[in-house]
């Protein structure tokens, strides 16, 4: 894609299409995780880039999510920069303690002279009718942890470009994809690959965006709820309600900047991810909203999503989500202040 024309991708092939361009570009990328390579992952993000990079840059691990990211921290303290795969949300727990004990630390420990360029990308979210393990939302738990990115796209554009400048990036990255996202499409435009300079303050990572403007109300949402508020949006505009959706891109940094401009301008605020809201990183949103925009707020902050249990069986993943008809109903309760 590195000259071609916009064109209309899937999400994941837009994502497929992002690691190309890191591989093409950087000779120290390589992909890594379990059945990238021949079989192209489980979702197919991966497919074909084994054949055309080989199996030195494109690896099939053994069946060890702890071995996987052990074997990438080292390799990525001797310059090479590896893009792990997790096959399901659920299945990044054994390799927990590599991410937040070694990965997330190493560059503190050593005062700044390692740097640790590990992406590792995981599938998250429901809406597929698996269950639990396979439909899970565990992006705060990282996100609570010093020393590592944590975002997650919402449209083909942003895979494409996030995935690239995560690649690119000094820090380690945990790529959340909303795998419920991951046959929509979208226009996609290619862009120079960007420099570890570039990467390290690409806006893609660090800055939330206004997916769409309105005055009366902030819907604040990332990856696969991004749509969700969309939707809710356009349900409430019908009503002569103008909602303003804003796309935090990244949990950690949080973009509290944007999103405060946001909240002054409106002076309501809702927040909308699929995990549970029980200390998810909605709560860190609403706390940082309340902080600073106390003086413009005319309601409560008030956030939607999952609930505090295990994630249900697939037949009631309906109604454990957040559905267009829970987001407008949060909306109508802060207009009613």
């Amino acid at each position: 894609m590195s000259s071609a024309p916009a064109q209309t991708l899937t999400f994941a092939r837009a994502i497929t299409e992002g690691l190309r361009s890191a591989l093409e570009s950087d000779p120290k990328v390589l992909v890594m995780g379990e059945d990238v390579g021949r079989n192209g992952g489980v979702f197919r993000v991966t497919d074909g880039l084994q054949k055309d990079f080989g199996e030195d840059r494109v690896v099939d691990t053994p069946l060890a999510e702890s071995g996987i990211l052990g074997t990438a921290i080292g390799m990525a303290l001797r310059g090479y920069r590896p893009v792990c795969e997790i096959q399901f949300d659920g299945f990044v727990f054994p390799a927990y303690n590599q991410i937040t004990t070694q990965l997330a630390r190493m560059h503190y420990r050593s005062r700044g002279r390692l740097q640790v360029p590990v992406v590792i990308r995981i599938p998250y979210g429901g809406g597929i009718g698996a269950v639990e393990h396979h439909s899970e939302s565990p992006e705060a738990l990282f996100a609570h942890t010093p020393g590592l990115r944590v975002v997650s796209p919402s449209t083909p554009q942003d895979a494409y470009d996030m995935i690239r400048a995560a690649v690119a990036s000094p820090d380690p990255v945990l790529f959340f994809e909303p795998k419920g996202r991951y046959w929509t499409k979208g226009e996609v435009a290619a862009s120079p690959y960007p420099t570890t300079q570039v990467a390290g303050g690409a806006d893609v990572l660090n800055r939330a965006r206004v997916a769409r403007p309105g005055t009366d109300v902030t819907l604040v949402a990332y990856g696969p709820t991004v749509a969700t508020a969309l939707k809710a949006a356009d349900t409430l505009a019908a009503e002569g309600t103008s909602v303003e959706v804003v796309d935090l891109r990244a949990i950690s940094p949080l973009d509290v900047t944007a999103v405060a401009e946001s909240v002054r301008r409106t002076g309501r605020c809702v927040v909308v991810h699929e995990a549970p809201t029980f200390l998810g990183s909605g709560a860190e949103v609403a706390a940082r909203v309340s902080e600073e925009c106390f003086y413009s707020l005319e309601a409560p902050v008030l956030r939607v999503g999952g609930f505090h249990a295990p994630y249900p069986v697939a037949k009631l993943e309906h109604e454990y989500l957040p559905s267009v008809d829970r987001v407008v109903d949060a909306v109508d309760r802060v207009l009613a202040h």
